[in-house]
């Protein structure tokens, strides 16, 4: 199994990623996540980059990444203590970006509220109502798009989505709906079907999706299948890949990264940001430590060899 793992990351075979993904998309975005290297957030929005909007599950936009990609703010949780959004000032801290003269269309709610662990929010229905009645609703009055909680694609989170919309009680104003998938192509498309018949009236955003620890195989065809799809769908409007990272420090597999351990773009990379794929092979910590491994050992074979 190691003999294979080494062969895929050492062999250029063509990737299997088609035509069938659009070379570019308006509804492309990025999902940031602040990597180690600064100098990778010059890759997100540089003059090759087809990304159209951006988030970063905060309430302040990323100076480094902030020349051409529209920003949308985000109000992370309901804890005013926690430090990605401020909860007490987020109308203030949309409305200064707004009077700077900012192009602000777009806000999102929660992040994964129904979830308390790998990123969720874990606020409780009726306390995310009171909270988007007091800091979020208000953002009407300066004609903006809202974007719902974004709840994640287990049943708990279409459970407590209704539980939130019953606790507003008419009181919160969503425009849009905010979903994330992690899985196979088939899960996404059941439960994008079962959200958009649910909630017929609200455009929807996939913002973080993936089908994290696949092969390359796999992770590519996901890509396909997924983009393709998204790219189909009139009732949906932006989508943004979780991968924004290098593939050694990802915590969704190496193969679900856009950029390589070297910081260069993988073929899914290239391929989001409408750029020419080079056959760029996502790695592992892992998968560099077999490697070293491996070239020590046919080393060793190729100098008894001709001793």
């Amino acid at each position: 199994m190691r003999v294979n793992r080494i062969s895929a990351i050492l062999a250029l075979v063509p990737s299997i990623l088609a035509d069938i993904v659009e070379p570019s998309s308006p509804k492309r975005g990025l999902c940031y996540v602040e990597g180690e290297d600064p100098a990778d957030d010059k890759t997100w929005d540089g003059s090759e980059s087809d990304l159209t909007w951006y988030y970063n599950y905060q309430a302040m936009p990323t100076d480094a990444i902030d020349s051409k990609l529209q920003f949308v703010p985000m109000l992370w949780g309901a804890d005013s203590s926690n430090d990605n959004a401020d909860a007490t000032s987020f109308y203030d801290t949309v409305k200064g970006l707004i009077d700077s003269g900012r192009e602000i269309q777009y806000v999102l709610g929660f992040n994964e509220p129904d979830g308390c662990t790998d990123g969720g929010s874990c606020v409780d229905p009726s306390v995310a109502a009171s909270e988007w009645i007091d800091k979020i609703e208000p953002l009407k009055n300066l004609d903006l798009q809202l974007g719902a909680p974004a709840v994640t694609g287990s049943p708990r989170g279409l459970q407590w989505l209704q539980e939130f919309y019953t606790a507003c009680d008419g009181g919160c104003t969503t425009d849009f709906l905010p979903i994330h998938w992690y899985g196979n192509f088939e899960g996404m498309a059941s439960f994008m079907g079962q959200v958009n018949a649910t909630y017929q009236n609200m455009t929807m955003w996939m913002t973080e999706f993936g089908f994290p620890g696949q092969d390359l195989e796999t992770s590519q065809t996901f890509f396909n299948q997924s983009i393709s799809y998204l790219d189909r769908q009139d009732y949906v409007t932006h989508y943004s890949w979780f991968g924004a990272f290098r593939s050694d420090v990802s915590n969704v597999g190496p193969n679900s990264a856009l950029l390589t351990e070297k910081g260069e773009l993988t073929d899914m990379g290239a391929y989001y940001l409408g750029e020419p794929a080079e056959g760029n092979i996502p790695s592992s910590a892992t998968d560099r430590a077999i490697f070293a491994g491996w070239s020590i050992f046919v080393s060793a074979a190729l100098f008894w060899s001709f001793a």
